[in-house]
């Protein structure tokens, strides 16, 4: 084989590559997508359209950029079909009853948690695995599902990646003029969408922890006092799958100690961790003595007060977190 036809990328090298980009390439999936199962989808995709032209590609640019190039090209594509995933707080104000009945709307594409588990798997740079940890918290996710799909390419390519405007031009295959006009109009709606967001504060792993664990100590022993030295004065609780959501102590509290707290022995929480936020997986006590995972909270944090409670029901958020189904007292 002569040097002209020596491949740029073999295919060793190409899975190699591939393996070491595959949870950046999961986190950036998931802020276009904001779906973690359709998020892995789009990887496996990006995979199979990088493996049928990997002949094609000649080393003009990285390796890295031409995986993000196909990967944001497979989201994009995505999105023709839903642009936007919810929580309920972008579906309307908050109730001011706790005792309202509790919409379930099966027709909307809801917001996904994205576990930490899934993330920083390969090995690679610390410092970019914090950033990957920094750029899939909540808020900012919610924040970017306001964006129509290509402002949102561009703004995650240009923001979280920092790729020059040509760069961007060239992956999204439009000009440079109109990469700059997505950006302008996807950072003057970003401003407004996060005005009106609770903005969180940059992780703290201890200070985080100690109030995770006293959530669960609270929850787990139905004690209101204690929840309510936790949380803030506008303290927001919502559940993905639910239309209804609540806004403030006066509401918040009512509502779990008469609807969400359960009898002692009958809830047990494990501490985990999602979209860069301390979580808890919440089991409920089966017949048998067993407890089945029932849903995952999400808390988001500032100024030392838990200031909003996402829930996200079923099993299935739990076990992608790598905790079991199901656990036999405390123990998993």
């Amino acid at each position: 084989m002569t040097a002209a036809t020596v491949p740029a990328l073999t295919d060793a090298e190409f899975e190699r590559e591939f393996e070491a980009l595959r949870s950046a390439l999961l986190a950036h999936c998931y802020r276009m997508v904001g779906s973690y199962h359709d998020a892995e989808d789009l990887v496996q995709e990006t995979y199979l359209r990088a493996r049928r032209g990997i002949g094609d590609f000649e080393g003009r640019s990285s390796v890295k950029t031409w995986l993000y190039r196909i990967a944001t090209n497979a989201c994009l594509t995505a999105l023709q079909h839903h642009s936007r995933r919810f929580l309920p707080s972008g579906l309307g104000a908050p109730s001011g009853d706790p005792d309202a009945p509790v919409g379930t709307d099966s027709t909307v594409a809801w917001l996904e948690p994205l576990p930490d588990a899934a993330l920083g798997r390969s090995g690679g740079d610390p410092a970019a695995e914090v950033v990957e940890r920094d750029t899939v918290r909540l808020a900012l996710i919610v924040a970017f599902q306001h964006l129509a799909p290509r402002q949102r390419a561009a703004l995650l390519l240009r923001e979280v990646l920092g790729w020059p405007a040509a760069e961007i031009a060239a992956a999204m295959g439009i000009g440079v003029a109109a990469v700059k006009s997505l950006l302008q109009r996807a950072r003057v709606r970003i401003a407004e969408v996060r005005a009106d967001q609770e903005i969180a504060e940059p992780p703290d792993s201890a200070r985080d922890r100690e109030l995770l664990d006293r959530w669960i100590s609270a929850f787990e022993r139905a004690d209101v006092r204690d929840l309510e030295s936790l949380i803030s004065s506008d303290f927001s609780l919502e559940a993905a799958g639910h239309t209804t959501w609540f806004r403030g102590l006066a509401v918040c509290l009512p509502f779990l100690a008469r609807r969400q707290f359960r009898p002692a022995g009958q809830l047990r929480m494990l501490p985990t961790r999602a979209n860069g936020q301390p979580a808890a997986a919440g089991y409920l006590r089966q017949p048998d003595g067993s407890y089945r995972a029932d849903h995952l909270t999400v808390l988001t944090i500032a100024g030392g007060k838990i200031i909003k409670v996402t829930n996200f029901l079923g099993e299935r958020p739990v076990r992608d977190t790598g905790l079991p189904a199901t656990m036999i007292g405390n123990r998993p």
